[in-house]
């Protein structure tokens, strides 16, 4: 069993930069969190981190969680802008560009909302997937 908010923190960790550079896993058994970055070099992986108890959290992109939620949100909110947004994330920045631009048109905000409700649905999907029961 795993605290919600425990598990969004690990995924945000594991989603904060490209994927494999920082990892966590969870113990099934007792909710512990453990994490390893490639990019500070910290590593407090148990062992045994192979075995059945640990479970890795996912990155966003294993989720759908990276550009097809971008696409998801365009197609359903500013569909007009499709074709510009999809010239954005053919480019490094990508989510800067993108951020700016739905600044620009007073749509930030409702990003940020759907982002977090996608976020939180799909984790909580995953958990399911994965047999993890999630305490609230």
């Amino acid at each position: 069993m795993i605290k919600f908010d425990d598990l969004e923190n690990a995924f945000q960790f594991v989603s904060s930069d490209q994927e494999d550079m920082n990892e966590a896993v969870i113990n099934r058994k007792t909710g512990a969190i453990f994490y390893r970055s490639d990019v500070t070099g910290d590593d407090d992986f148990p062992d045994d981190v192979d075995s059945d108890d640990y479970i890795f959290i996912p990155h966003k992109n294993n989720l759908d969680l990276g550009r097809d939620l971008v696409y998801d949100f365009v197609s359903k909110h500013l569909p007009q802008k499709y074709g510009q947004v999809r010239q954005i994330f053919s480019r490094p920045g990508a989510y800067s560009q993108f951020k700016d631009l739905l600044l620009s048109i007073g749509l930030l905000e409702k990003w940020y909302q759907f982002e977090n409700e996608e976020t939180k649905s799909a984790l909580v999907q995953w958990c399911k997937d994965v047999s993890l029961e999630i305490e609230e």
